[in-house]
C-alpha cells in the first residue's frame, strides 16, 4: 500500500468516513485522507472491465454483473460500499476505467488538462472526492509551492496577445477560458502521492470557501495498465 503522504499543515489525515466528512477546511487545511488498507483484488476488477473508449465510465450495474473470485468480490464490496456512503452524503461518484485523458495541445505555451496541476471551481459550495483503487495515483500540491500559470509573466504576456482585447476585459477571458485554474510547481516543491486505496475530499474554489482550494493533477499512467478512479 502506498503511503507517500503525511498529516501537515494543509493536509489532515483521518481514520473513518463521518470524520473525513464532518473536517473544516479553514486557513491552510485544504485536503482530508481518510487512511485505509483495503483488501481485495483491484487488479481483478479491472482485467475483466471493458475499456470502451480511453475514459470509461463504470456504472453499479456493470460492478455487479462481472464474475470474480473472493478477493476480487471483496475489492468490488469496498468500491459499492463507497459509493453508498458518498451517495447518502449528497455526492455523485463516478467509478472511471482510465487508459489516458486528453491532452490539451493547442498552445505551446501552457497547458490546462488535468495532468496540469489545476484547483477545481463551482458556483456553490462542494468539495471534490477521490480515490485510485488500482494504477498510478493523483497528487496534490501545497499551495505555496505553486505559482498561478497566469501570474508567470512570459504566459501572461503570450495570454494576453491571444486575448487581443481591450485590458479590462483580460481578468474575464482567463477565467472564461479557464486558464486561471491552472498552476506551476516551483523550484523545489514537493508533489504529494495520495496513494492506492485512500479516499480523499479536496477543497474547491467556491465563494464561501475559507480555505484556498487544493492544487492537484492526474498522474501520467504507466505503460499498459489502466487506472480504476473514483471521482466526485
Amino acid at each position: 500500500m502506498e503511503n507517500e503522504f503525511s498529516e501537515s499543515t494543509h493536509v489532515k489525515v483521518v481514520s473513518t468516513f463521518s470524520q473525513l466528512m464532518d473536517i473544516a477546511f479553514k486557513g491552510d487545511l485544504n485536503a482530508v485522507c481518510w487512511q485505509r488498507d483495503l483488501s481485495g483484488d483491484f487488479k481483478e476488477i479491472v482485467s475483466k472491465l471493458e475499456l470502451k473508449t480511453n475514459l470509461t465510465e463504470i456504472s453499479m450495474d456493470d460492478l455487479r454483473g462481472l464474475n470474480l473470485s473472493e478477493p476480487g468480490n471483496t475489492a468490488r464490496t469496498q468500491i459499492m460500499h463507497d459509493f453508498e456512503r458518498l451517495t447518502d452524503a449528497g455526492a455523485s461518484p463516478s467509478l472511471n476505467l482510465i487508459k489516458s485523458y486528453e491532452r490539451d495541445e493547442e498552445f505551446d505555451f501552457i497547458s490546462t488538462d488535468v495532468y496540469s496541476f489545476h484547483v477545481d471551481r463551482s458556483p456553490v459550495g462542494t468539495d471534490t472526492f477521490l480515490c485510485t483503487y488500482y494504477g498510478a495515483a493523483s497528487e496534490i500540491l501545497p499551495n505555496d509551492q505553486a505559482e498561478q500559470k497566469v501570474r508567470v509573466p512570459e504566459i501572461r504576456q503570450k495570454l494576453s496577445e491571444l486575448h487581443g482585447g481591450a485590458e479590462e476585459e483580460f481578468e474575464s477571458f482567463l477565467t472564461e477560458h479557464y486558464f486561471d485554474l491552472h498552476y506551476q510547481a516551483k523550484t523545489g516543491a514537493r508533489p504529494v502521492k495520495l496513494g492506492v486505496g485512500h479516499l480523499w475530499r479536496l477543497a474547491v474554489a467556491h465563494p464561501d470557501q475559507q480555505c484556498l482550494p487544493c492544487i492537484h493533477r492526474a498522474p501520467l499512467e504507466k505503460e499498459g495498465e489502466c487506472r480504476l478512479l473514483l471521482i466526485c
